[in-house]
């Protein structure tokens, strides 16, 4: 193909047009835009690809944050039940303890045996071994369930050994100081409660107490325990000492040698509280014992019949 250039000033000029110049104009009208369609369309592909695999990523992400989220909120509720049943574990080791000591003391005051009763150890417990199966949440509900069911039995078994015990207490009290047994550990009863011949005078008289001779200076005990509310010399008596042991009830001991208690004094069924003698009205070593109830002197052989218990 030629291409005629025509000039006013100069002469004409023809330029023929090969096969070279028509495939550079092909490739600039036509290979061009469809190089710059797959340029856009390489490049659109490649952002969709990153899109999606951004999109791939954010998913698996959030995810992961939700896994971590629930492992976190199954972690705290796990902590929770944990410290949950940690207090209650604490609760019942608290109430065991209260349980031993409740024990042991209605032992003491039951007078049981301490071989066949004793709380100091663990119970002897045996038997089979047998696997068990592991805790899931529904099992982990049934032991808290029991946990709250044993702590509810110990307290109520810690009241009813509180109503025993003060009861048991209560009794043991009562057979304290109640006057039983003789006032020595040895000797013999001289002179009974009532009318006797006096052995000053010689004449008929009124005796308001037992009189049991002895060793002088052997011991003369409390026969059962109260506080001390007299300490001293009383004339007719000597040197004297009187328990009182409550429920009305309260005893002398007269004519010692030497008092060894003193008013305010508390003292156990048992217990030296003077030493025999003759001060007073007396013609030898013994003691003076007299019992009163509500202020009135009485007899006090049933107390001395009395044993131990």
């Amino acid at each position: 193909m030629k291409v005629i250039l025509l000039n006013r000033h100069a002469a004409s000029r023809t330029i023929e047009l090969g096969k070279g110049f028509w495939a550079l104009v092909s490739v600039c009208f036509i290979g061009l835009p469809l190089g710059l369609v797959a340029l856009s369309y390489q490049v659109g592909f490649g952002e969709g690809v990153s899109s999606e695999q951004a999109s791939r990523v954010t998913t698996q992400e959030q995810q992961a944050s939700e896994r971590a989220e629930a492992l976190a909120q199954l972690g705290a509720e796990a902590q929770s039940r944990l410290s949950a049943m940690t207090r209650r574990l604490a609760s019942l080791q608290a109430h065991v303890t209260r349980l031993d000591a409740l024990g042991s003391h209605l032992i003491d005051l039951a007078g049981l045996d301490t071989g066949e009763f004793d709380f100091s150890g663990p119970p002897a417990l045996g038997g089979p071994a047998q696997p068990l199966t592991p805790l899931v949440s529904h099992d982990v509900a049934e032991v808290e369930g029991e946990l709250s069911a044993l702590d509810a039995v110990f307290a109520r078994r810690e009241a009813q050994f509180d109503v025993l015990a003060g009861l048991l207490s209560s009794e043991q009290l009562r057979r304290e100081s109640t006057p039983a047994g003789r006032p020595i550990r040895s000797g013999w009863q001289s002179s009974p409660f009532g009318n006797r011949i006096d052995p000053m005078t010689g004449q008929p008289g009124w005796h308001e107490g037992a009189d049991f001779a002895g060793r002088e200076g052997s011991d003369i005990l409390a026969v059962a325990s109260g506080v001390v509310s007299r300490s001293g010399y009383q004339a007719g008596y000597g040197s004297m000492v009187e328990v009182s042991h409550g429920d009305g009830l309260s005893t002398r001991y007269a004519h010692n040698k030497e008092n060894l208690v003193a008013v305010g004094d508390l003292v156990r069924r048992g217990d030296v509280i003077a030493l025999m003698g003759s001060t007073g009205r007396s013609t030898g070593p013994h003691v003076h014992f007299e019992v009163f109830k509500y202020g009135r002197v009485v007899d006090p052989a049933s107390y001395i019949r009395r044993t131990h218990r």
